[in-house]
């Protein structure tokens, strides 16, 4: 092993007894990872207010990053590790993209007031990093959750960095992971001008009701299944099969519509079928809180030990030491001014005044209560499936609707419209501020897996996902600005003919008014909480039986999220599932088990690669499709190509994998 690493890999695949002194958190590379920000930032906001999803930026700033401090003759490991930490917090904290639109959408703001805006992102996000300082011990090191791409993220540090036990293991884990990310955005690249498709789908009656099959062609969601093995995939299934084949048919039944079948179920899987999962998600949240209390409970008082350790001079391993608790808890009081100064700001004036001390004194405990629950249930579904494929969105929905009913149980729902716009308003606000913690609680976790995995300092990274944060929230405002000011959002008087939709915010603000206004979907959120008790007394029996789990949250997250994205993960995790079955039968089965994971690691690195690259494209185009080289008329082939082609290339992927493991 090289002198960079230092150090030993285990069973758990965590690195132990690093050196001391080895560069880390460098102003090089706080500096360079502030420099990607303002790349994917951007670029995520952009894509995310256009079609709703944004891409995961840890892999693509941790290979950019490789890419330029390899010139570097003292550079290291744990350097690039700081640079994806960086501009992986700020890359992920675009998500609030998708809340703040909705205060432009209902009249509140004409724009993006610049500090307001930034204050808002920034203290959420801090409150994100601070809340999560003690889970690291509960729910990235004492757990058994496998944290798809925080694994993927150290298989490329250490692949770059040359760090793995002998030189021919090296250059096989480089080969597979190089040629999986070119095969993987190659076919990226191709589903863009549309000559094979990138999802394949249709819609049909059954019975009175209706339904649809669809499924993503997407190697970065199959490689994501690959990492988070069987349980997972499976409990996603049964959340598939509960709310495409159970419930959509049945509801669609319920609610006849006139004209094409696919407006017809696609309405109702929006109204409906995803509020059912929203429920299943805030009982399995729940109840996730209630089982991993102990063990959080523990991760605190061992950081308050180890910060007691530190004070008395007792050496503590650098892979240990966290922030000290002293500082989490200074630095969350010490941000609860600028957010209650913020909120102040708000209703010091308008339909709200004299009520503020009430209104600002409920959202500080919300924002600390609700925050510290979210941050918990965001870094456990990170650990489960994932940060990119996490549904914040869902947190977002469970958010607004806490919000919304807080102010309605304090105001009642009876006012005049000017009180209810403004108490909408104030709920966006205070989901904004709370959505920063999930949103970057979700993502810091697995760059603290990440870390965890290569050996890094835990209170470096923390420090650096501050530092991330900040960077965020200053890009994020005038970006939203300026798309604003271009665009527009759909529905907002005024707006230009290439008006952004900003799905997420128009769908949370509308849950906002709902609440306020009493026409909120409780039904469906009712039943869905029902329906998840169920789902977590049959995870329960099943663990007792000594079966295989399946996670009520996983099922959640299959009943909530379009099938186009579940069904490739869940074929991904089977996928994987026959691979580490084929691994454990040869002579080096850890080894064999790693090339499998830098196998699924170079599926999602490519085609992570290529978001970045294509909306710098869609950015600078203005076009949905700028690569497209055939019309509509094309469909039927594109299917049949990207169908086929997409089978053919992961069985020569993965039959290459095997080859180099049993060549000598």
């Amino acid at each position: 092993m090289t002198a960079q690493a230092g150090a030993s890999t285990g069973e758990t695949g965590a690195v132990t007894g690093r050196a001391a002194g080895l560069r880390e958190l460098t102003l090089r590379g706080v500096l360079l990872g502030g420099i990607i920000t303002l790349l994917f930032t951007a670029a995520n906001v952009y894509l995310g207010l256009k079609v709703g999803l944004t891409f995961a930026t840890s892999i693509p700033a941790a290979v950019i990053s490789m890419a330029i401090l390899r010139g570097f003759r003292d550079s290291t490991i744990f350097e690039n590790n700081i640079v994806q930490t960086v501009a992986s917090a700020a890359g992920t904290l675009a998500a609030i993209i998708f809340v703040l639109p909705g205060l432009v959408m209902i009249g509140y703001w004409q724009g993006f007031p610049y500090w307001t805006t930034a204050a808002i992102t920034g203290t959420g996000g801090i409150l994100g990093v601070l809340f999560s300082v003690p889970l690291r011990r509960a729910l990235v090191v004492d757990t058994p959750l496998p944290y798809p791409e925080g694994h993927a993220a150290a298989e490329v540090l250490r692949v770059g960095s040359g760090s793995r036990e002998g030189a021919a293991e090296s250059a096989k884990g480089l080969s597979v992971l190089v040629w999986n990310s070119l095969a993987s955005m190659g076919f990226a690249i191709l589903t863009q001008t549309k000559l094979a498709v990138s999802e394949a789908g249709t819609w049909f009656r059954a019975g009175s009701g209706a339904t649809g099959v669809s499924g993503s062609l997407s190697m970065a969601l199959l490689g994501v299944g690959h990492l988070v093995g069987l349980s997972v995939g499976m409990a996603m299934l049964v959340g598939l099969v509960t709310g495409w084949f159970v419930l959509l048919p049945m509801l669609t039944a319920m609610h006849p519509m006139a004209g094409d079948v696919s407006d017809w179920a696609s309405a109702i899987f929006s109204k409906d079928v995803r509020f059912f999962g929203a429920g299943v998600i805030g009982v399995a949240a729940i109840w996730t809180l209630l089982k991993i209390a102990g063990p959080v409970v523990g991760g605190v008082r061992s950081a308050m030990a180890a910060s007691r350790a530190r004070h008395a001079g007792e050496a503590l391993a650098i892979e240990e030491q966290d922030m000290p608790i002293a500082w989490v808890l200074f630095g969350t009081l010490a941000t609860l001014v600028p957010i209650a100064y913020l909120l102040w700001s708000v209703v010091g004036h308008g339909p709200l005044a004299g009520s503020e001390m009430l209104l600002i004194a409920g959202a500080l405990v919300f924002v600390l209560v609700i925050g510290l629950l979210i941050a918990a249930v965001c870094g456990y579904m990170a650990g489960l499936i994932g940060a990119s494929n996490s549904p914040v969105s869902g947190i977002g929905i469970l958010s607004v609707v806490a919000a919304a009913l807080m102010l309605a149980g304090l105001f009642g729902r009876e006012q005049t419209p000017d009180v209810t716009a403004a108490l909408v308003a104030y709920a966006l606000i205070v989901t904004g501020i709370v959505f920063g913690v999930a949103t970057i609680s979700n993502d810091n976790l697995q760059d603290l897996k990440t870390g965890q995995l290569i050996g890094a300092t835990p209170w470096k990274q923390q420090v650096a996902l501050v530092i991330g944060v900040v960077f965020g929230s200053l890009v994020i405002p005038p970006v939203l600005d300026l798309l604003n000011t271009a665009f527009g959002f759909q529905g907002v008087p005024g707006a230009g003919p290439n008006a952004l939709p900003a799905p997420q915010a128009a769908l949370i603000s509308a849950l906002a008014k709902g609440v306020l206004g009493g026409n909120l979907n409780t039904a469906m959120i009712g039943w869905g909480a029902l329906a998840g008790v169920a789902f977590i007394v049959l995870d329960e029996v099943l663990g007792v039986l000594k079966r295989l789990r399946l996670p009520p949250l996983a099922v959640g997250m299959g009943i909530y999220l379009p099938m186009s994205l579940i069904l490739p993960t869940v074929i991904g995790s089977i996928l994987g599932t026959f691979y580490d079955r084929w691994a454990g039968r040869q002579r080096d089965p850890e080894f064999a088990h790693r090339m499998g994971v830098l196998t699924a690691t170079g599926l999602i690195v490519g085609e992570s690669l290529w978001g970045v690259g294509f909306a710098g494209i869609v950015a600078v185009s203005g076009k949905d499709a700028p690569l497209a080289l055939v019309g509509d008329g094309f469909e039927t082939p594109a299917l049949v190509i990207g169908v086929v082609l997409f089978v053919a290339l992961l069985q020569v992927l993965y039959a290459r994998t095997r080859k180099l493991v049993t060549a000598d």
